[in-house]
């Protein structure tokens, strides 16, 4: 199956989910058009403006086919039009860019400028007052840490226009090859443009992950059940399935409804009913790759159980995971033990006596359950309102009522957290559920008898020795 790259992304909901956009640090909605005829060649679909003029698309990557001598015309021809919609693609990466490298030359030259200032300050200080010095000091060290940002900046824009150079190149060899077919050696061009195409989806991989900047405002998709549940899609469903899984109430409860789409569960009541061998207890369920993982009711136990052949799969405990309310999230209902997915597959959060309450996140294996490895916070579970893991990242929200911000993160890939504050509405005034699906790139939630969804915005910086 083609490949779909997004270079920086904000996740829009609609009504068949989220198609995933090529943009940094921005949102606006559009319209999905499929490419028709993916296969053969890259493919830049959903193209469109926001009101400020930034582009926005989606490359999709062609199946890499390997040619035979025998229909040599036709082969280049495809070639050709490959290379030449990757140098469509590689157009508007360069058109963000170079506005980006305008945006960051700008920024150098006022931090410069600023230095300059403060080395004036600093020579005289003596005639200056204490305060003044001292804001011109604090203002200087608060943008010292941009310094590399802006130059990874310049290294991005560089390798977008030797990606260019090299497209453009290709083209015109090819562009010579047609009119004279054997003046080049074939599988010299082939290697060629399969290295660049490598290089270019590298580049694009290393923008799936980020850091998140900001939430969006919610999207109701639909109003129902009780004040506190659970729904979800899978992850890693099959290309064109879309199925909406629905779980009410955080106890005491054994069904979960199966919607065929996101436009059934959105428009109907037509769903099937799954029941599960056993109560489940709070909302942090999952369904991931045709399972439904979630915690026994009343136990540290988590059961995977297969939806299609409605069996359990596997069972295991949480070794010295608090439950029955023992360590749950600020807004109660049995949330002791939250099971999460992202881009790295399955997680467990939760809180120990070991740990003295504080959060504590485990890494899984789906299939048996076990823990691959754990982390330790210094965040105690009972201050959170709801948390939700992105890349490898948990981020932990101040509340579950009222204003709500996102004021802690715990990076597991380096074991070190910050304090951070990004503000997203909580429209109806009660969180019980706050999950990021790594597929649609967004947040769902369960606010107060209403399915929302967020979108996302990640921020990413790739080095050029990373490719």
């Amino acid at each position: 199956m083609p490949g779909t790259w997004n270079c920086v992304q904000e996740m829009q909901p609609t009504s068949k989910l989220l198609s995933l956009f090529f943009l940094l640090l921005m949102g606006t909605e559009l319209t999905q058009v499929l490419p028709t005829n993916p296969e053969e060649s890259w493919q830049v679909y959903s193209s469109a403006q926001d009101s400020e003029g930034r582009c926005i698309c989606t490359v999709v990557a062609p199946q890499q086919t390997m040619c035979s001598r025998d229909a040599r015309t036709k082969q280049l021809r495809q070639l050709l039009e490959k290379v030449q919609n990757m140098s469509q693609s590689i157009e508007v990466l360069d058109r963000r860019t170079q506005r980006d490298l305008q945006y960051v030359e700008k920024m150098e030259n006022q931090m410069k400028g600023l230095e300059s200032k403060f080395k004036q300050v600093e020579e005289s200080h003596k005639q200056h007052l204490a305060r003044q010095f001292k804001a011109i000091k604090a203002k200087m060290e608060e943008l010292r840490p941009l310094i590399p940002v802006l130059e990874e900046y310049k290294a991005d824009a560089k390798l977008v226009l030797q990606f260019k150079e090299e497209v453009q190149n290709l083209t015109s060899v090819l562009n010579e090859l047609q009119e004279e077919i054997g003046a080049y050696d074939y599988e010299e061009l082939q290697n060629r443009v399969s290295n660049l195409e490598e290089r270019l989806r590298a580049c694009m991989q290393k923008l799936a992950c980020g850091k998140l900047t900001g939430i969006s405002d919610p999207v109701t998709i639909k109003t129902s059940g009780s004040r506190f549940g659970s729904w979800m899609t899978d992850p890693l469903a099959p290309e064109g399935e879309n199925k909406v899984w629905y779980m009410d109430s955080y106890h005491n409860n054994r069904f979960v409804r199966e919607y065929k789409s996101m436009s059934d569960f959105m428009n109907t009541d037509n769903f099937t009913s799954h029941r599960l061998p056993h109560p489940w207890s709070g909302t942090g369920q999952v369904v991931y790759n045709g399972s439904i993982y979630f915690n026994k009711y009343q136990s540290h136990i988590i059961i995977r159980f297969d939806l299609k052949t409605e069996s359990i799969l596997k069972t295991r405990s949480l070794d010295y995971a608090g439950y029955n309310n023992m360590y749950h999230y600020a807004w109660g209902g049995h949330s002791d033990i939250d099971l999460m997915v992202d881009e790295n597959g399955l997680w467990a959060v939760y809180a120990t006596n070991q740990n003295a309450g504080n959060i504590v996140i485990s890494k899984l294996d789906p299939n048996t359950l076990q823990s691959l490895q754990t982390w330790n916070t210094s965040y105690p579970k009972r201050s959170a309102g709801e948390a939700f893991i992105i890349c490898g990242t948990l981020y932990v929200t101040n509340g579950y009522s009222g204003g709500t911000k996102v004021h802690y993160a715990y990076q597991t890939n380096a074991s070190t957290y910050e304090y951070i504050d990004i503000p997203f509405q909580n429209k109806y005034s009660h969180i019980s559920m706050l999950d990021y699906n790594p597929k649609d790139r967004a947040l769902y939630a369960w606010n107060n008898g209403h399915q929302i969804l967020y979108n996302v915005t990640l921020f990413h910086v790739i080095r050029s020795d990373e490719l």
